[in-house]
């Protein structure tokens, strides 16, 4: 059963009725066949005017439904021969972020990317995506196994964030992020990030430090969620719709921002209506990208990638 958000009740209730038209048809009875192709169309059209005109907060909705791909769906399409590698050789294996080797297109690579879960036992595996000092202790590993055996890497950023609970910040929360950051600006390997749901904080940045950073038309990418931002500024976390407009977090802004590199297009009514075609997208863009890195230098790569982001913060921006 599909679930539905605040803002598409009215689509809900016209393929609600598209359904009822449905069963009748399927029961004999072909006097209903213009009235279903009728609300068909009209329903075709309003998620089309709907998608269209999303605000900061609809897309931040849209970018944590719990529909679209996930991790695993992306490496199932599009990772061959895959191994599962765990642990950060320190102290524990942390589900919330999750990597290995595989294929891509006929070539080796490193993928590495958060992982929410499925279902309230999924969710409580990955810690809903939020990692763990180890996650990124992990992350660190893989990076520089790939490094070693010159491995183009792929990360997928979905996470609301860090781990905030005591037991990371007691673990070296903010060092382990640091240090993977780090990591992504010194490995001298083709390094390819995807934003392909929240990106928040971090523990986004974190995996995102790239060489190119592509992002999904309704996946978020901020320094703070809009709730924490709103209890921050006004003491009131009620106000999220208006800290998600404040932080220009949409593809769309962050692309004029050169923050990113390049917004991929979803299907219409956003990744979890068809994941298949989601993931097929992002597919080509990893692809494109990385065949434009694989033949530079290594040097040149981590020079290009370090340049990337010391530009951000000198721009004026």
């Amino acid at each position: 059963m599909r679930s539905y958000l605040e803002f598409e009740k009215p689509i809900a209730e016209l393929e609600a009725k598209i359904a009822e038209l449905r069963q009748l048809a399927d029961g004999g009875n072909t006097d209903i066949t213009e009235d279903l192709e009728r609300l068909e169309a009209k329903a075709a059209q309003q998620l089309q005017a709907t998608y269209a005109r999303l605000n900061a907060w609809q897309k931040t909705q849209v970018a944590r439904h719990q529909d679209r791909p996930h991790f695993a769906d992306y490496v199932a399409a599009l990772i061959e021969d895959y191994v599962p590698l765990a642990g950060d050789r320190n102290f524990a294996e942390d589900s919330a972020i999750t990597g290995g080797m595989g294929r891509f297109r006929g070539r080796a690579v490193m993928v590495i990317g958060h992982e929410k879960g499925r279902g309230i036992e999924g969710r409580v595996k990955h810690n809903f995506g939020m990692a763990k000092p180890e996650g990124y202790r992990k992350a660190i590993r893989l990076m520089r196994l790939a490094d070693r055996f010159r491995l183009p890497v792929i990360t997928l950023v979905d996470t609301a964030g860090a781990y905030p609970g005591v037991q990371a910040e007691e673990r070296g929360q903010a060092e382990a992020i640091a240090r993977a950051i780090d990591c992504c600006l010194d490995i001298r390997v083709p390094l390819v990030s995807a934003v392909v749901g929240e990106g928040g904080s971090g523990g986004a940045v974190a995996l995102a430090a790239a060489n190119r950073v592509v992002m999904f038309e309704h996946a978020i990418y901020s320094v703070i969620s809009p709730e924490g931002c709103a209890a921050i500024l006004w003491n009131d976390g009620s106000r999220a719709p208006d800290a998600a407009e404040a932080l220009r977090l949409t593809a769309d802004d962050l692309l004029k921002l050169k923050v990113v590199d390049e917004v991929v297009k979803e299907p219409v009514g956003g990744a979890h209506r068809n994941p298949a075609q989601a993931i097929a997208a992002l597919g080509e863009s990893l692809d494109r990208h990385l065949r434009d890195l694989v033949g530079q230098e290594p040097g040149a790569l981590r020079e290009a990638r370090r340049r990337k982001f010391l530009e951000m913060g000198s721009s004026g921006l």
